[in-house]
């Protein structure tokens, strides 16, 4: 069994964050991904004992001195044999090198060009530095997030980085392929997080739209204003999520809860929300999570206790579905999505910055007297 990707060549110049998520996610589902490090980073290190760095999984790494006339070489030798490529450098950067799109698609017409940015290749911004909040911040998608008189709450770095970034990259790059294969040309794919932020909201706009959303924070059914959506402290200071939107889902939320519903005002009275909630409030402190557990599971109420991330793995239901894997010694998500006949799997862990340089080379055809040379030049580096 391989990945539906299983004989897709793609080169990936390391980045940070999305663009190695983007690589995850295409490498798990089946590519040969060799990445391209810089010189120094490669360090050296024990292949037995893996980095960290769980994005970095299932990929061979070479490692490359672009600054050098005799790498570009090399790194043209990688492209013009691959189906694809992406990087995740500020625009120009990757055309001072000397291996920007227009000259990677005349060399390789078929060639996939994925660009991970967050203002993208163009606009006022375009030349800016940023991080995820700065992206989604100027997408409108985080102003919405947060509690009634509090400040914006940044939902980590998932809306920009990773879901708006390397996975709408991943995408773009598997439809760029599937495009290519039926016209034999290739393109550019430009993956902007702002673009992707923006994307991520849209149900949010035909909410603004409809006049069914208030721009106050905490006053929304998905934004914590409900009182029947919502996260909720328990007696021993966890918490418990409640998402009983639909009317006999929160008339089994209310059954559960032990609350009458015959005195309560109607669901969607947003006035009486604030009160209602801290109803709930009270009700849930009253047990602890795992006892609220035992009443609501295999209910209909649309509950689940909130694990911390190193819990996830443990819980039934993640060990049932074989959500988590252990690569290494160490325990982590299993590859998303799957599918029925070419399953997807993590290939090897995460390799050293120019691991395996001298294998890679040797697919290129050089010869040992030649990577002597380029490795004396730092040119390429173990």
């Amino acid at each position: 069994m391989v990945g539906p990707l299983h004989g897709i060549r793609i080169i990936e110049f390391a980045g940070i964050g999305p663009g190695p998520f983007c690589g995850m996610m295409l490498s798990d589902m089946g590519a040969d991904i060799v990445r391209v490090d810089r010189t120094d980073r490669a360090r050296g290190g024990d292949p037995a004992k893996p980095p960290g760095d769980l994005l970095a999984r299932g990929r061979r790494s070479i490692a490359i001195d672009l600054k050098q006339p005799e790498g570009v070489a090399l790194a043209w030798r990688l492209i013009e044999g691959a189906d694809a490529l992406f990087e995740g450098f500020r625009p120009g950067v990757m055309e001072r090198f000397g291996l920007g799109p227009d000259e990677s698609l005349q060399r390789n017409p078929k060639l996939v060009y994925g660009r991970m940015t967050g203002w993208g290749q163009s606009g006022p911004y375009a030349q800016m530095a940023g991080h995820d909040i700065n992206y989604i911040a100027l997408a409108g998608a985080l102003a919405p997030i947060g509690r009634k008189g509090e400040r914006p709450t940044p939902p980590l770095n998932l809306v920009g980085d990773f879901g708006g970034g390397g996975m709408l990259l991943a995408l773009g790059m598997v439809a760029a392929l599937l495009e290519a294969a039926r016209s034999g040309k290739g393109q550019v794919v430009d993956a902007a997080m702002v673009d992707g932020a923006s994307a991520l909201i849209t149900s949010l706009h035909s909410s603004f739209a409809s006049g069914g959303w208030s721009d106050e924070r905490g006053t929304n059914m998905l934004d914590s204003g409900a009182h029947y959506y919502d996260a909720y402290e328990t007696k021993d200071g966890k918490y418990i999520s409640l998402g009983s939107i639909e009317p006999q889902f929160y008339a089994e939320m209310l059954r559960l809860l032990g609350i009458a519903p015959d005195d309560l005002p109607p669901q969607q009275d947003r006035a009486h929300w604030p009160a209602l909630k801290e109803k709930v409030e009270a009700v849930v402190r009253t047990k602890t999570r795992a006892e609220w557990e035992a009443v609501m599971e295999g209910s209909d109420v649309c509950f689940a206790p909130v694990l911390q991330p190193t819990e996830a793995a443990d819980h039934p239901h993640a060990k049932a579905r074989k959500a988590f894997v252990e690569i290494a010694g160490v325990v982590q998500p299993a590859p998303a999505p799957r599918f029925s006949r070419t399953q997807s799997e993590v290939q090897s862990p995460p390799s050293h910055a120019g691991q395996h340089t001298d294998a890679i080379l040797a697919e290129l055809g050089l010869g040992a007297a030649e990577v002597k040379v380029l490795r004396a030049a730092g040119t390429v580096a173990s």
